[in-house]
């Protein structure tokens, strides 16, 4: 695989970090660039024979696989430009799309109809190598190339193929959802501190109750439900707890912010 990644932020610098260390490409196959420019030093520098290129249009003709991870606002003009000059190289590219909302159509058209496009979501503990993704393919891509996709994400953590129209859903849920968890943790800690806890005592408390609880969940296959009621004694103090948790309405709170979310996601398509 040639990969080339346009965008060096922190999403696509994870997704590089995360094939290079998998070994799914040598930092040798790998170009890339941003209009950052020290942020494609950095990973030039990290990785000695990653080649940095002045723009995305010649890191599309250096690649057979390219990660866009620009900005949605700036995916237009880029898919444009390479449309208009790298030809017909971008038939033979596999593109992987990780802007928000930006709809398989709409990267389509920008490039004039070019059809072997994903579109991906994934989330910011991909960093860490323990994120989320989720990827839609448009009509007529390949499993071969869905396959490439599964590889690259899989590298970073869990992912799943899902229809387009699910997209905005995994942005509300996923993409977004670091943010509402570590709002859950810092409140745990902060009530932690509440009850005479230390601040780093109670951090590292409830940072480390809400990754065991999710491993919990990912690895026993069980439902949630099932597992809280393992933890609830009849009478004690989990279920003096919870009943707090719904009367101020913390599942309806997360339940809405997964709403609002995807249907800001839905608006940034139009």
């Amino acid at each position: 695989m040639k990969l080339g990644l346009i965008g060096c932020g922190k999403m696509g610098g994870a997704l590089l970090e995360g094939v290079i260390k998998a070994k799914l490409v040598k930092a040798s196959q790998v170009a890339v660039c941003d209009v950052h420019g020290p942020s494609a030093a950095a990973l030039q520098k990290k990785h000695p024979g990653l080649k940095v290129l002045a723009g995305g249009v010649e890191v599309i003709k250096a690649s057979d696989t390219v990660i866009l991870a620009v900005k949605p606002k700036d995916m237009e003009t880029l898919l444009r430009s390479a449309a208009e000059n790298a030809g017909k190289k971008t038939e033979g590219v596999l593109f992987l799309s990780i802007a928000a909302g930006i709809t398989l159509s709409h990267l389509q058209s920008w490039l004039e109809g070019v059809p072997r496009i994903i579109r991906v979501m994934p989330n910011t503990p991909a960093q860490i190598g323990l994120g989320y993704s989720a990827f839609a393919r448009a009509t007529g891509v390949a499993d071969a190339d869905a396959e490439v996709a599964r590889r690259i994400l899989g590298a970073v953590g869990l992912v799943d193929e899902v229809d387009e129209k699910l997209l905005d859903a995994i942005t509300g849920l996923s993409g977004s959802g670091p943010a509402y968890v570590f709002t859950v943790i810092e409140s745990l800690a902060d009530a932690g501190v509440l009850m005479g806890l230390g601040r780093d005592a109670a951090l590292r408390a409830a940072a480390q109750t809400v990754a065991g609880a999710a491993q919990m969940v990912i690895q026993t296959g069980e439902l949630p439900a099932k597992l809280r009621d393992a933890v609830t004694s009849p009478g004690g103090t989990t279920i003096a707890g919870l009943e707090q948790l719904e009367a101020h309405g913390l599942r309806n709170a997360l339940i809405q912010a997964v709403r609002k979310a995807t249907e800001r996601s839905r608006e940034l398509g139009k």
